[in-house]
């Protein structure tokens, strides 16, 4: 007895089982030679769409979860009989897309890719759980997705010495990718895995570059309180030669260059986007609001990260050269602890905070800028490699919606974005990727506002709004990303609304680039969470200007779903016994 798709997705649960399986020299499985006359046929495309859908879905909502605490993953399998009918689904799909081009069907809407789990390449440079892995690639190719988003984690390629970079289990996943017709999105992931929301395993930086933080912990970013976030290296080292000779941001260069000439051959065709990591969780931020080792929790506003030595250094030079000595030895003091509240601080508190005085608007206008011209510094390194090369180059922006009520932004401006109530942080960010060319990905796109503590005054909502409404004026595509894994049509609804784009202003119609969804794991596989999924996919790609009512749109994601189910159910009997 043959075991297909269904065992493999299993072991992303983390319930392998043991099977012998037969091996053919073709590689195809048996389940492609049913017939297809056993294949259930859909019903007739209807007139009109005020209809009765067949079967009534469970209109529950998942429970509101914390913008930055992710669910434990149970260890129980996903549902057999979908993943069964995931791969069964492969061989329905050249149909359904030959149909598609015979009727002049073309995708004008947002394309869909979905996050690799952290963990797709081990440490020992092989692809993990790889027959899951292709299993799963299979499913999500059936469902209509676009492609995947992978980390190549510097850690990982370059871990045991400078330039020496082992792509072992990357081109293996890419060429899994590649043949099961999948786009990718690589992600040039320069920051520790483990100890940031989600962080579902530890990958920690390259092995002689955590020697030279050790040697000099100044490489690390600091707090006031002399705490070291070992997340990512400082940027006020950025152009000093620290890591054995070479300048942390050579440093990313050569791995870009690496990549690029070692996949050249993938790239423009499979690879289509470099999504190039500046900070902790591959974001352009400070590691304001560390969670893994329990300093900070939601929704306190962080703390400021400019406390190291190459960081007092460029702070007090910069006040020499303004004329502001007094203000250069240190950052502000009186900006609370990391689980405080705006009002709780002389600095950010409504009436009189620092944040809205002469000093707090020098001192965070030069926090700020630092951050943009390490941006700068990659961004011109990453335009030059990969120029001509027929990929687009996308950066990642954090979605901080707590306290974003309040006057001062508190969280927003310890991470380096200076936004408040009086002054627009997100257009000069999106004037500077569209210098270089680059793609605006922000996150928290599945968050509605009352989902969110109101005491905390958080509105995600708004701040996705004001977004928008920057990449606009400055002319840069945007691109989504959902914070925390959501399966519900509530959230699946609310990523349709914001990927629209439906802002003042849009009179072209223009939509987000791209959405990536978080992330490939069992869950995802789990039946009622597949059957939602394959329906946004597709009312994704059919995008907001479809002539398609929603009902029709749900009916075809239907029959996708359900055109193979004695396939299924065979395949599902099998695996019992």
């Amino acid at each position: 007895m043959a075991f297909s798709i269904t065992h493999q997705i299993g072991a992303l649960a983390g319930t392998p089982i043991s099977v012998t399986e037969p091996t053919t020299t073709s590689g195809e499985s048996t389940a492609a030679s049913v017939s297809p006359s056993a294949v259930r046929k859909s019903p007739g495309t209807s007139l009109t769409c005020k209809i009765q859908r067949p079967e009534a879905k469970d209109g529950r909502l998942t429970p509101p979860l914390s913008p930055c605490r992710s669910p434990v993953l149970g260890a129980t399998r996903p549902d057999l009989s979908v993943a069964c009918q995931a791969y069964a689904a492969e061989a329905e799909a050249p149909v359904l897309e030959h149909e598609a081009r015979a009727a002049g069907e073309r995708v004008n809407g947002v394309p869909v890719f979905v996050m690799m789990p952290l963990d797709s390449v081990t440490m020992n440079h092989t692809v993990n759980r790889k027959k899951a892995m292709n299993a799963s690639l299979q499913a999500l190719k059936s469902a209509g997705v676009e492609g995947i988003m992978m980390d190549v984690w510097w850690g990982l390629v370059e871990r045991d010495a400078p330039g020496a970079y082992n792509w072992g289990g990357y081109a293996e996943l890419l060429e899994m990718a590649k043949k099961h017709g999948l786009k990718v999105q690589a992600v040039m992931s320069f920051h520790q895995c483990g100890g940031n929301v989600g962080d579902s395993c530890t990958i920690p930086l390259p092995s002689w570059v955590v020697e030279e933080v050790n040697n000099d912990p100044d490489l690390a970013y600091t707090d006031q309180w002399g705490n070291r976030n070992y997340e990512y290296l400082s940027l006020g080292a950025d152009t000093l030669p620290v890591l054995k000779g070479r300048t942390p941001v050579q440093c990313y260069a050569d791995f870009m260059r690496a990549f690029r000439d070692n996949f050249k051959h993938l790239l423009g065709d499979t690879i289509v986007e470099i999504q190039v990591g500046m900070g902790p969780a591959g974001e352009l931020r400070y590691p304001s609001y560390p969670e893994g080792d329990g300093r900070w929790s939601f929704p306190g506003i962080g703390a400021f990260q400019c406390f190291d030595k190459y960081m007092l250094s460029s702070l007090k030079a910069y006040c020499e050269s303004e004329g502001k000595p007094e203000w250069g030895s240190t950052g502000p003091t009186d900006a609370g602890h990391y689980n405080n509240w705006p009002e709780d601080t002389p600095f950010f508190r409504r009436e009189g905070g620092g944040w809205n005085s002469s000093y707090g608007e020098f001192f965070l206008g030069w926090y700020s800028q630092l951050l943009m011209d390490h941006g700068e510094r990659i961004l011109s390194s990453a335009k030059s490699i990969y120029e001509n090369e027929g990929v687009k180059i996308s950066v990642k922006i954090a979605g901080i919606h707590w306290h974003y009520g309040t006057r001062s932004h508190a969280p927003e401006l310890t991470a380096g974005y200076y936004n408040t109530r009086f002054r627009d942080g997100y257009l000069p960010i999106a004037q500077m990727l569209a210098r270089h060319g680059a793609v605006f990905n922000f996150t928290c796109i599945e968050m509605h506002d009352h989902e969110q503590p109101q005491d905390a005054q958080c509105s995600p909502e708004k701040l996705v709004r004001q977004v928008a409404l920057a990449t606009q004026k400055a002319g840069v595509p945007l691109a989504g990303e959902n914070a925390l894994p959501r399966y519900d049509d509530y959230a699946h609804e609310q990523i349709l609304q914001a990927s629209a784009l439906n802002i003042e202003g849009n009179t072209e119609g223009k939509q987000m680039c791209a959405f990536t969804y978080l992330r490939m794991n069992p869950q995802l596989f789990q039946a009622d969470n597949w059957r939602r999924f394959v329906s946004f996919v597709k009312k994704m790609k059919e995008g907001k200007n479809t002539q398609k009512c929603r009902e029709q749109v749900e009916r075809e994601a239907e029959h996708f779903v359900h055109v193979t189910t004695p396939l299924v159910q065979e395949a599902a009997v099998a695996l019992t016994h």
